[in-house]
């Protein structure tokens, strides 16, 4: 039997985190487990009561927002299983759930990660996530298989997906041995995407496995903009494109971006009277212009960006 870690991340949310504990103590039948928290530089340390709380779990504290990336990266370095699952702290296992992906994992040598269908928590019969559709190197643009729709069984599969999901992923480790570690100069949003490439081209395959099943607390409405994921979310989509596309499609998406959605979103962001989200825009473009490919840039605090 494979060993499998389980990690997940931590930042200011004590009681959701403990709640994805014992919904994995209620619900995990595999033995062969570690399961590493890392806390990501939450205001109150929970480490030491949580230490005495759970002695059989490994708690990580970083002195430092990491970021999601950041983050994980610590659990995946502490960590000493065959694979490692990477999961939200605000998921909730079901019975099976380990067991089922880390099958694939056994029968699959090509494959090196795999997700399991994703749910709403707030309404178990909706969709989240039964796979991706592959990137548009040009725009930038994929889309997320089911999301939103009530689950009638159209979405069953076992197999090829263009990327996993973040929220919930398992991954051999000897696939992150050779495609490296989560790229942590993106520090919010496209960082599992981005790792799903590079994994691709290590020689592996992502899948997805809808017999596999977790629940995800995230809002079934889409979440609430604010003027750091507007950055984040345009900063690294650039990013992206500047990491993974061929060098003709970096220009054709370059001329598109530029030329199309900057004014767009401009245009947005006035008549939706977010006018603090136009400097964000621009910021997270020049940040692209003013930052090498592979640099971390991890030397400063949220609060300056915004």
């Amino acid at each position: 039997m494979k060993k499998i870690s389980i990690v997940t991340v931590n930042f200011n949310q004590p009681l959701v985190t403990e709640e994805l504990l014992l919904s994995i103590e209620k619900t995990n039948g595999y033995t062969n487990i570690e399961i590493i928290v890392v806390d990501n530089a939450s205001k109150i340390n929970p480490v030491p009561a949580w230490s005495l709380q759970y002695p059989a779990i490994k708690f990580i504290r970083s002195d430092v927002n990491l970021g999601f990336a950041g983050g994980n990266n610590l659990g995946i370095q502490q960590a000493t299983g065959d694979y490692l699952f990477l999961v939200n702290n605000d998921t909730e296992f079901t019975p099976g759930l380990v067991e089922q992906l880390a099958q694939i994992l056994d029968n699959n040598a090509g494959v090196g990660m795999v997700s399991p269908m994703i749910k709403y928590f707030s309404n178990k019969h909706l969709i989240q996530y039964a796979g991706y559709t592959p990137m548009n190197y040009y725009t930038c643009r994929n889309s997320c298989i089911g999301i939103r729709q009530t689950d009638q069984g159209q979405f069953n599969h076992t197999g090829p997906t263009a990327y996993c999901h973040g929220a919930a992923m398992m991954i051999r480790k000897e696939a992150i041995d050779k495609a490296g570690l989560m790229s942590e100069n993106f520090f919010l949003y496209y960082e599992e995407v981005d790792w799903c490439e590079h994994i691709n081209r290590a020689g592996y395959k992502a899948w997805v496995c809808t017999d596999a099943l977790i629940y995800h607390k995230e809002s079934v409405s889409v979440g609430k903009k604010s003027r750091l994921k507007e950055y984040f979310m345009t900063r690294n989509r650039i990013l992206f494109i500047r990491r993974n596309a061929t060098f003709f499609k970096r220009q054709v998406f370059y001329i598109y971006f530029l030329l199309f959605v900057v004014p767009r979103n401009t245009v947005a962001y006035v008549k939706a009277k977010n006018y603090n989200f136009i400097p964000m825009l621009f910021k997270a473009v020049w940040w692209n212009f003013t930052h090498s490919k592979n640099s971390k840039n991890l030397g400063y605090p949220i609060n300056t960006i915004i």
